[in-house]
């Protein structure tokens, strides 16, 4: 895939994501990734579900703690068949210990650390830092993609409003 330059940044200074994001309207790529105990986790594996996926740089970041914590808040009024997963490079025990300090319940969090298969798939790998862009991606029930937003600056937050009202949509 072709790589995008100065796509994002970070702190004014761009970067390259290593390939091409889907759009709207495509077939969600499959991935997987690790969860908390290491087992793997498929997109395909929650399908009838109306998947959040919220890629960050690191859980241990301000930013990426206040995305979080408000996507954990938000889930909660969206109903049973929607399911947010934060997903980062970083460790799976890493990610397990952020979520028992910061009480986080309703996101499951996953990491990409081994293959880079999600940030690959959603063209959000970072290619100077190996980390994720901050992005949100809004999956509906038949695996099809509502919403996109790769946040331009990492150091900003999603828009919270427009992603909510996408999974509104989607359901």
């Amino acid at each position: 895939m072709e790589a995008t330059k100065n796509s994002v940044t970070f702190q004014g200074n761009p970067l390259t994501l290593t390939s091409r994001p889907p759009k709207v309207g495509d077939a969600a790529p499959d991935f997987e990734v690790l969860s908390n105990d290491l087992s793997p986790v498929r997109l395909s594996d929650l399908k009838g579900k109306t998947c959040v996926m919220c890629s960050v740089p690191s859980l241990d970041t301000p930013v990426c703690d206040t995305e979080i914590r408000t996507f954990n808040e938000q889930v909660t009024l969206l109903g049973d068949d929607v399911v947010v997963l934060a997903i980062s490079m970083d460790l799976p025990f890493a990610q397990q210990r952020w979520c028992g300090a910061a009480g986080v319940k309703n996101v499951r969090t996953l990491s990409d650390h081994r293959d880079a298969a999600f940030g690959r798939a959603y063209g959000v790998l970072i290619q100077e830092l190996r980390l994720l862009a901050r992005a949100v991606f809004v999956v509906d029930k038949k695996g099809v993609i509502h919403y996109i937003q790769i946040v331009d600056e990492l150091t900003h937050e999603p828009d919270y409003e427009a992603a909510l009202k996408a999974v509104k949509e989607a359901q």
